[in-house]
């Protein structure tokens, strides 16, 4: 709900300095995606909160969502509670734990190199006198407009400890609804008549917010959201699973694995032909399950005939399924995230840092050996 978001936009806006604005977004959604194990989660909360605070600081929104979208998936490489991380670690044989450890080799890396990007890049947008005048402008219109209270974070904390409790998304999401629906009755609205507020919130939740001020930047960060906005993702989205599923009920994915299969005659080609077999599902079948499933099936045997740990295939199979899959316009992750953040992927795509860099450290694990772990005997 709108008044939920402005306390947030509120706190943040005064809070975040826009120099340090980049590395806190990366950092603030790797420890929430860390926690809930979902960069879905991640993005449809705290990354929607954060894409109204770097609007309102002058940062531009590609960059911006890059950082979130960095920051998003390394927990959802990481966590335990991540389905992927599971789902990897399980299709390769490898016990969970030994799994994220492994990955950390080229997961830590791929995220210290963000972090000096934001960081770096951060510096450029350090503010100006017109700029302070405009974060000014936006708090003011925002205390003037809504009542911020600190009760208003408790849908999104409630919503936390729920998916982190491992309950169902949908009544998660449902409680952070009606918290937010209550705390909006209650702090914003007390003076209505109860079909008054009945109307608006049906409205909010159906059409999304529409506000109209005295700045146009506070038109634009507040007057969005809705389920009709969500719409066309969720077509596509349907689009993209019925399209997977013809393609892996044709056995098409598994023919492209096949024929890799054949030139994977040394460690070093099998684990490339890893890499790049998941890029090309995640492009192929536009899933990111896919992408980790079917090549998890199709090359495991011969990871056991080359003498190499699963834990290798199970990297490899994150390093490039999970982190690529925000990174294609058509996949169900790519069109979520740019709903979610209200960017395109192809202008977040080169931003997405430690997406970007996951792939290609592992690639120099494959080529050069390192990390790359023997199956030891009577294991």
């Amino acid at each position: 709900m709108v008044w939920n978001r402005t306390f947030y936009d509120c706190v943040g806006i005064k809070i975040l300095k826009p120099s340090f604005f980049l590395v806190t977004a990366c950092v603030l959604s790797s420890v929430v995606s860390l926690i809930t194990g979902s960069s879905w989660s991640t993005a449809g909360t705290v990354g929607v909160a954060l894409m109204g605070i770097g609007t309102t600081l002058g940062v531009p929104s590609g960059i911006a969502a890059g950082a979130i979208v960095s920051g998003a998936y390394f927990g959802d490489k990481l966590s335990p509670f991540s389905e992927t991380t599971n789902l990897a670690s399980s299709i390769a044989g490898t016990p969970l734990f030994t799994h994220i450890q492994h990955m950390l080799y080229t997961t830590i890396p791929a995220f210290c190199i963000a972090i000096v990007f934001f960081t770096w890049t951060g510096l450029d947008y350090s503010g100006s006198e017109s700029g302070d005048q405009k974060v000014n402008e936006v708090i003011g219109l925002l205390e003037k407009s809504f009542r911020i209270h600190p009760a208003l974070i408790i849908p999104p904390i409630l919503t936390f400890v729920m998916i982190y409790f491992k309950i169902p998304a949908i009544p998660s999401i449902l409680a952070g609804i009606l918290s937010g629906v209550v705390s909006g009755v209650f702090l914003q609205h007390s003076e209505l008549d109860f079909p008054e507020i009945y109307k608006q919130i049906l409205n909010a939740a159906s059409k999304g917010n529409s506000i109209k001020s005295q700045s146009p930047l506070t038109d634009a960060l507040l007057s969005r959201g809705g389920m009709a906005s969500m719409l066309p993702t969720v077509w596509l989205i349907f689009s993209a699973m019925f399209f997977a599923g013809a393609m892996e009920g044709a056995g098409l994915i598994q023919e492209i694995t096949k024929g890799i299969l054949k030139y994977a005659n040394t460690d070093r080609s099998l684990l490339t032909g890893t890499i790049f077999t998941s890029i090309s599902a995640n492009l192929i079948s536009s899933d990111q399950y896919l992408s980790i499933l079917v090549p998890g099936k199709m090359f495991k045997k011969s990871y056991e005939e080359h003498g190499l740990d699963p834990k290798n295939l199970s990297r490899a199979l994150e390093d490039s399924g999970t982190m690529t899959s925000a990174l294609v316009p058509w996949n169900t992750c790519g069109s979520f995230m740019a709903a979610a953040l209200g960017v395109p992927v192809v202008v977040f795509l080169p931003y997405a840092i430690l997406n970007l860099c996951s792939p290609i450290i592992s690639l120099v694990c494959a080529w050069t050996g390192w990390t790359i772990r023997k199956k030891r005997i009577g294991t």
